[in-house]
């Protein structure tokens, strides 16, 4: 019987490979920074067909037009002979009468290299994006690397992997040779393709199960400043304490994260995060960033991803389930898919104890502050639909927001109407019970499916005001519900080119401040000219430097209104940074702000309420 078993199933195995797309992707003969693709067909069943890259792909909610990145794409028969085609646009391809296409290949340039040359095109976000550096590293992202027949997408595809002998490919996927050369991976059909990110280089790699669950961190550090066991501690409590407070909810049995950190002399990438997958993350940060604050990233923006495993992963709407790569339609609910999911992210923390509750109320106020840079009043539902088209995608990074804050008003709604036995992931478990990765719900119908799974009307009315609908969310009656109290405190006038500072970051790659795109400029930024955009070199002479940032920050507190400030900056020129020096009379800025805190004496029923919602307790 075992014999025979074997038999069959190997003759199965050469059945699926024979009617398999066989994508290669050559690592190993690199020219000028290119990598080359061949995609060979089984028989094409119509004679007509449309060959595409991915507009955009799940996940990231903007245009990034992935096949302009592809050079030199050609179309052979099955005698080798070159196939006519039109080129439709920046991603797509046309060809007639092609019933004996054979094979495609093409070379494919990489995302990173062209990060700071936004004149013709928005970057990609790094983590969604490619990186071809020769005897170093692979980021494969293999969306911007494999295309797809329409119509042919839930054919299966065989990917091999052309790689030098000492690189080692951190992926979630099984390589089905033995072979020292190659990697082979048989993926189901192309969403299957896209949702399997590779990073291929020099071994820098950790295996350990946590929580019952075998997770596979890959690490590219270009000056080897850290290696994959330096992070291991800090991601095994982190993945215990998110297994523990999903339950039932996450049924991964492997995990891979691809941990890219730049720096060094390789490209000038500035998106840092990550992207998610069904089974894996893949994540860049900087390589001069301290340990811990890669700890604590780690901690916040990988397991903001791996929630995504329940939301929308494996509960979500028909656009997602029927993703159009060519001519994506969006989702209503990134309140949901993103917000919720970011509220998890924190909320894990507070409830498995990473974090404490004045910690966690902390993120909470930072949350409430970002939002009010963005239009209150605009419905979520209607942003989230529209968030590819220009008049809504600058709205987008709320979702991380006022996303997360709604996810939180509505469990401390769904708390106060049960009495506590029902929060949001009690909801959210409910609803990923009823459908799943292979059952979408109607995008439409989604608050009348959670009506139906929570059993409380009254969410409804919640939705219609706060997420569909143009009132502002009342933060503040929500967490007086749970004993937190809000008061107004007046902060001394300063000196600074953002009306928030918070919002200032440093840029390993220029060794200068960055600016939060969505910050809104002080007074003296203005009387100067000074863009969101550029970043700071020097204040009065005064260099940045990573290692005496307190310093220079209390030189600007001793700025005193009038006083000429000179600033040198670096502004960005068609791609290219050009440096200025601005010069202005300082101007000190009002700065109120709310103090939000939990109250020493709360009420038993506001004590209560409070307990629930920090522990997750009944």
């Amino acid at each position: 019987m075992r014999k025979t078993a074997l038999s069959l199933g190997l003759f199965a195995a050469f059945l699926a490979n024979a009617q398999s797309i066989k994508t290669t992707i050559d690592l190993v003969n690199v020219k000028d920074d290119k990598v080359a693709v061949t995609m060979e067909f089984p028989k094409m069943k119509s004679g007509d067909i449309k060959f595409h890259f991915p507009k955009t792909v799940p996940g990231t909610y903007s245009v990034d037009d992935y096949g302009r990145f592809i050079e030199g794409i050609k179309f052979y028969d099955n005698k080798g002979k070159e196939l006519a085609f039109t080129k439709v646009n920046e991603n797509s391809y046309s060809l007639k009468n092609a019933q004996n296409l054979n094979k495609i290949t093409y070379l494919v340039n990489d995302s990173f290299d062209e990060e700071t040359d936004t004149s013709k095109h928005k970057a990609v976000f790094s983590p969604s994006g490619t990186d071809i550096e020769e005897g170093k590293v692979y980021m494969i992202n293999t969306h911007g690397f494999v295309g797809y027949i329409e119509n042919m997408q839930d054919v299966p595809y065989q990917l091999v992997i052309q790689k030098p002998t000492d690189f080692y490919g951190t992926t979630a996927l099984v390589d089905q040779d033995k072979s020292e050369s190659t990697d082979t991976y048989t993926l189901a059909n192309y969403a299957k393709v896209t949702d399997s990110p590779l990073m291929y280089t020099k071994p820098d790699y950790i295996t350990f199960n946590a929580g019952g669950m075998e997770l596979v961190l890959g690490v590219y550090s270009p000056t080897g400043k850290y290696k994959a066991a330096d992070f291991k501690d800090n991601l095994e409590k982190m993945v215990i304490a998110q297994k523990k407070f999903l339950g039932d909810m996450n049924t991964n049995k492997k995990y891979a994260i691809m941990l890219y950190l730049s720096g060094g002399n390789g490209p000038d990438v500035h998106g840092f995060g990550a992207l998610e997958h069904h089974e894996s993350t893949s994540v860049v940060l900087p390589e001069g960033m301290p340990k811990d604050a890669i700890d604590q990233t780690i901690t916040d923006v990988v397991s903001h991803e791996f929630f995504h495993t329940v939301n929308p992963l494996k509960t979500h709407s028909e656009e997602i389930h029927y993703f159009n790569y060519a001519d994506p339609k969006m989702s209503q609910h990134l309140w949901m898919y993103e917000g919720g999911t970011e509220y998890f992210a924190n909320l894990f923390q507070i409830q498995e104890g990473l974090i404490n509750k004045d910690e966690f109320l902390k993120r909470i106020v930072e949350k409430i502050n970002n939002s009010k840079k963005y239009n209150d009043t605009m419905p979520f539902t209607v942003m989230s639909k529209n968030v590819l088209q220009d008049a809504y995608k600058d709205q987008y990074r709320n979702v991380y927001e006022k996303g997360a804050l709604l996810a939180m008003c509505m469990d401390i709604e769904l708390r106060k109407l049960s009495n506590g036995e029902m929060g949001y992931r009690d909801m959210i478990r409910k609803l990923s019970q009823r459908f799943g990765e292979n059952k979408p719900f109607k995008d439409d119908k989604l608050i009348d499916e959670l009506v139906t799974v929570t059993g409380y009307p009254q969410i409804k009315d919640f939705y219609n005001k706060y997420i569909a609908g143009s009132q502002p969310t009342p933060y503040v009656e929500y967490l007086k519900m749970v004993g937190v109290e809000v008061s107004k405190k007046e902060l001394p006038p300063i000196f600074w080119f953002i009306k928030d500072p918070t919002q200032t970051g440093y840029d390993p790659g220029t060794q200068a401040l960055a600016f939060d795109e969505d910050a809104t400029l002080s007074p003296f930024a203005k009387s100067v000219g000074f863009k969101l955009t550029d970043k700071v070199l020097a204040i009065d002479g005064r260099v940045v430097d990573i290692n005496k940032l307190a310093d220079l920050m209390g030189y600007t507190r001793t700025i005193k209104e009038g006083q000429e400030v000179t600033v040198t900056i670096l502004r960005d020129n068609a791609g290219k940074n050009e440096k200025m020096t601005l010069k202005g009379k300082a101007i000190l800025d009002k700065v109120d702000r709310e103090k939000i805190q939990f109250k020493a004496n709360p009420t038993p029923e506001e004590l209560k309420l409070q307990t629930q919602w920090l522990t997750g307790k009944k």
